[in-house]
Formats: structure tokens, C-alpha cells, sequence
């Protein structure tokens, strides 16, 4: 490392665990309002095609918010230059963000480039930022060119997409996100260059488990916003307040299940691993992906179950209550095997009763449905909290 202006925009790694700055919580409102647009409009597409759209965007969200958690994970967002760099960053999310319900229509050029901006321009400052003071040969500098290629070959079909009708746009855009999520995976491989290691990716794990929990906590909110918001417009009754709680619980529940005891043990699994980058991009950067999605879906389902507690179900409602539960399910379950390499079959037992309460959720109202998915979270949450007391107590005796 060389005492420079450019070696000082990055964190300093002196073996401890690096936190949060309040800038990173800032930006981070930009997103509350990102995931309101997108469970927004879901609820205003209640078709397949809406689904696809809905989740389209959500890749584009996520990919933005999680490539700048990386960014931030080895700038210091207190050195000024980075500090600039994070809040243009904000202002395009949010560009973005205000362009999301018309993303297949008449802001779909708006949204494009705002996500182009984002991605290049935030990128091109890294490797021009690491180039400086790591060097050319330094891996990290390396690395980053490569992701800037990626991200500027996608962004082409990004902008391209935005010009095209509703339909073409469909196609490339697609495209466009195939090369996004699969530059990780390959190593973000270029000729000549090569292609990049996970262990090149040399990450602080406590500070990035913490950014992805705190993004879940903003899905999370979502869910209780919207359950809120739903229920002060509506005339009061008893089956009204018991949709409300119902809903509210669902909340607390996915919290449960993820913060209660794998969240924590996770976050000192990645700080402490040996090929840190591996972990961030599997269990993070891939797998928070359908619990976040999850989230949404079962926010948008909530403000159906609080609206309307005793209508019979629908397609949209048992699709959203039921595949939402066991989308965040699945999510976890697949984070949990790559941090503790355990696939775990409670999970499986869970999302096996909810596809089981499909064929009758259009006899049962509403309000039923989804306090049988709660019943189903909330009783995983049981099953984990007393596996866990018995392997504590497992631990106890064979240390006496």
C-alpha cells in the first residue's frame, strides 16, 4: 500500500470488523422507496406477465443496490470523493426508481439509463480509483476492469431496450440480464485478461452480511407498510383488525426465521472464511435475491388479505400468499447451505405444506390462506428455536 489521495478512499483493514456508516443507512431510504414501486406495481399487474415484469425490475434494484454494498465494502463512504460518488448514486436510484411503474412503457429509455449510469459510472470510479493507488497488476484493479467491460457490454443492451417497442424491449433486456448475473458466475471472464477468482475478491464479511440483513429489514418494512396503510383506509371490523394481526404476524415470523439464529451465525461464518468473496457471492449476492423477492410478494399479498379478509381466494392471492412463503423459504434455505453447507429438509417439510394448501386455496377466504402460510412460518420458527436449544444444550454437556 502507497501513502496517496487515492489509497486514502479505502478502507482501512486492520483486522477488525468494519461498520456501517450513516451514509450507507442514507442511501439505503432510496431503496425503501425502490421496493414500495415495485410491490406497487405488482399489485397493480396481478397477471403471469406482471410476475415476470415485477421481477425483471427487481433484478435490476437488487443488482444496483448490492454491486454499490460491494463498492462500499472497500471504499470509506467518510472520504469525500466517495461520499460524491454514493449520493450521484442516489439520485440516479432514484431516477430509477420514479421510472419503475413505467419501465415497460414510456420511461423505459429513463429507467435504462439510469441503471447504466449507476452501474459504469460507479464502476469506472473504482477502476480508475484502484488503478491509482494499487496499481495495474494489483488484482483488485484487474477485477475491475473486467466488471466495468461487463457492465458496459450490458449496459449497451440496456439503453438499447429502452428505445425498442414494449415487446423487443422484453428480449434484449433479458439478455441484458443474463450477462449482468452471469458475470459473477464466469469470473467475469474477458480474453486476454482472463477471468477473476472469488478469492481475489477480498471482502470484509461482517460488514456485508450486515448490508444484506439490513436490505431484508427494508423488504420486511415494506410488508408492514403496506399492512398499515391498507388497514387505515378500510372500515374497522373484527375480521378486518384479525387480517391486520395476521398479516403483521407473517412479518414478524419471516424475521424469526431469519434473524433469530442463522442471521448472526452466518454473519461470524463469513467474517471469519477463508475465501470470503466465494461466500458473499452465493449466499449474499445470489441467494438473499428470493428471499427479498419473497418478501414483496407476500407484501403485496397482505394488502389483498387486509382489503379483502373474506372474498374467496384467487389465482393472484394463493399465487402471491403461498409461492411468496415459499419463495423466502427456499431463499433461505439455499443461504444456509452456502454458509453452513447444510441443505436443511425443514425447510423442504415447510414448502412442501404450503404447496399442499394449493388445491384448496380457492375454497378457503382469503384471511384463511394466509393464516395457514403464517401457521406454517410460525411453526418452522418453533422447530428452529428448539433445535437450536438442543444443540446448545448438546454443547453444554460435552464440555462438562
Amino acid at each position: 500500500m502507497h501513502d496517496s489521495d487515492h489509497e486514502g478512499l479505502l478502507r482501512t483493514r486492520d483486522g477488525g470488523e468494519q461498520r456501517v456508516t450513516p451514509l450507507e443507512l442514507f442511501f439505503d431510504l432510496v431503496y425503501v422507496f425502490a421496493i414500495t414501486q415495485l410491490s406497487h406495481r405488482l399489485l397493480d399487474h396481478l397477471s403471469l406477465r406482471g410476475v415476470l415484469e415485477t421481477l425483471m425490475l427487481l433484478l435490476v434494484v437488487w443488482g444496483v443496490w448490492v454491486y454499490t454494498a460491494w463498492f462500499t465494502n472497500w471504499f470509506d463512504p467518510n472520504r469525500l470523493a466517495v461520499r460524491l460518488v454514493l449520493i450521484a448514486v442516489m439520485l440516479a436510484s432514484l431516477v430509477m426508481s420514479v421510472a419503475i411503474p413505467e419501465a415497460f412503457g414510456e420511461r423505459g429509455l429513463m429507467f435504462a439509463l439510469a441503471y447504466v449510469a449507476i452501474q459504469v459510472g460507479r464502476t469506472a470510479f473504482t477502476f480508475i480509483a484502484l488503478r491509482k493507488s494499487l496499481g495495474r497488476s494489483h488484482p483488485l484493479s484487474t477485477n475491475f476492469q473486467r466488471v466495468l467491460s461487463w457492465l458496459v457490454a450490458s449496459g449497451v443492451l440496456w439503453i438499447i431496450g429502452g428505445l425498442l417497442g414494449t415487446e423487443a424491449r422484453y428480449g434484449v433486456w433479458l439478455l441484458a440480464l443474463a450477462v449482468d448475473y452471469t458475470g459473477p458466475v464466469v469470473g467475469y471472464y474477458i480474453p486476454g485478461l482472463g477471468r477473476s477468482r472469488t478469492g481475489e475478491w477480498t471482502i470484509e464479511g461482517g460488514h456485508f452480511a450486515e448490508r444484506c440483513q439490513l436490505f431484508l429489514i427494508i423488504a420486511l418494512g415494506e410488508s408492514i407498510l403496506v399492512t398499515g396503510t391498507t388497514f387505515a383506509e378500510i372500515e374497522a371490523s373484527a375480521v378486518a383488525v384479525l387480517a391486520f394481526v395476521v398479516a403483521f404476524l407473517g412479518s414478524v415470523a419471516l424475521w424469526w426465521i431469519y434473524f433469530a439464529h442463522s442471521a448472526e451465525a452466518a454473519r461470524q461464518v463469513f467474517a471469519s472464511s477463508e475465501d470470503p468473496g466465494r461466500m458473499g457471492r452465493s449466499a449474499y449476492t445470489y441467494f438473499h435475491l428470493p428471499m427479498i423477492a419473497g418478501v414483496i410478494a407476500i407484501a403485496a399479498a397482505d394488502e389483498l388479505t387486509v382489503a379483502h379478509p373474506g372474498e374467496p381466494g384467487t389465482l393472484a392471492s394463493i399465487t402471491l400468499t403461498l409461492g411468496g412463503t415459499a419463495l423466502f423459504l427456499a431463499g433461505q434455505a439455499f443461504f444456509k447451505w452456502a454458509v453452513f453447507g447444510l441443505l436443511p429438509w425443514s425447510r423442504a417439510v415447510a414448502i412442501a405444506a404450503l404447496a399442499g394448501l394449493m388445491p384448496v386455496g380457492f375454497a378457503l377466504p382469503t384471511l384463511a390462506l394466509s393464516g395457514a402460510a403464517v401457521l406454517t412460518v410460525v411453526a418452522l420458527a418453533a422447530w428452529d428455536a428448539l433445535a437450536y436449544q438442543g444443540h446448545v444444550s448438546s454443547l453444554r454437556r460435552s464440555t462438562k
